[in-house]
């Protein structure tokens, strides 16, 4: 049986391609972190109280993805004002019998957009209204952006995310997914948008010479980040932002900050690629 405190694992629906078993453990190796096991569970808003209610002090903590970051927000017994100002916690640190809800997706995005040079953006154009949309304006805000636009496909369904914005600090000016060209060229577009449903938007980003974060990591590129590189501008992918969130719930987790984010990185890296010759 595992030490004390010793254990963690990601839930949501559906879980069974997520990336955060390899990093996790990638962490667990390069940190001697004997005993420390991670494991990915299937779960959904419905099941998240009951798999709570189960664990015992072996765990030190969940990673949550979609759909249970809004559901924990009212699960835990204490909540970081970050994740209650974005609307969602992705993750759980377990300590003597008590739960905190955390968000580090933000830091996840904050970190991927400035290792890759993007990291002060004058403007920004935000593809989708979801929670990761949201995610994304409270960092856009923290890299010091003072206004973006919010392309959504219904602009009735884009005021949590644009609230979420303007609790930042933003001015936040909705459109439609039609508006995007009338929207560029902007510093930096950023795609929340899922599978191939950004496709549509390639040339128009590509041909007005902004940066592209596309949250989409398999397969990559994407049709929209193949555009821009071919043109010559910075693609950014989903990865490093996984990473990155991914490090600082290790941080979170463990208690320690001697976090390998290169070993992180490389076995990511390898697993993804692995599973694009599937």
């Amino acid at each position: 049986m595992a030490p004390m405190g010793h254990r963690a694992a990601v839930l949501g629906s559906p879980i069974t391609h997520s990336l955060s078993p390899v990093l996790h453990r990638a962490a667990y190796a390069a940190m001697g972190l004997d005993g420390w096991t991670y494991d990915a569970f299937e779960c959904d808003e419905a099941e998240l109280a009951g798999f709570l209610a189960g664990l015992d002090r072996d765990w030190a903590g969940l990673s949550l993805t979609m759909p249970l970051k809004r559901t924990a927000l009212g699960l835990v017994d204490t909540v970081s004002d970050l994740a209650v100002a974005v609307g969602g916690a992705n993750t759980i640190v377990l300590r003597e019998g008590r739960r905190h809800g955390d968000n580090t997706d933000v830091y996840g995005i904050v970190t991927a957009l400035t290792e890759a040079g993007l990291g002060a953006p004058g403007s920004a154009v935000v593809l989708g209204g979801g929670a990761t949309a949201a995610s994304t304006l409270a960092a856009l805000s923290q890299l010091g952006l003072k206004e973006a636009v919010l392309a959504v496909r219904d602009p009735a369904r884009a005021g949590e995310a644009a609230e979420v914005g303007e609790r930042f600090g933003l001015d936040v000016r909705v459109v439609t997914l039609d508006g995007v060209p009338g929207a560029l060229p902007a510093d930096l577009v950023v795609s929340t948008l899922p599978g191939r449903a950004a496709d549509a938007f390639a040339e128009p980003v590509a041909a007005s010479g902004s940066a592209l974060f596309d949250v989409v990591y398999a397969p990559w590129p994407t049709a929209l980040a193949a555009a821009v590189e071919r043109s010559g501008g910075i693609a950014v992918g989903g990865f490093p932002m996984l990473l990155h969130q991914a490090v600082r719930q290790v941080a979170m987790m463990t208690g320690r900050d001697d976090v390998p984010v290169e070993a992180m990185r490389a076995a990511g890296e390898a697993e993804l690629a692995r599973r694009a010759t599937l």
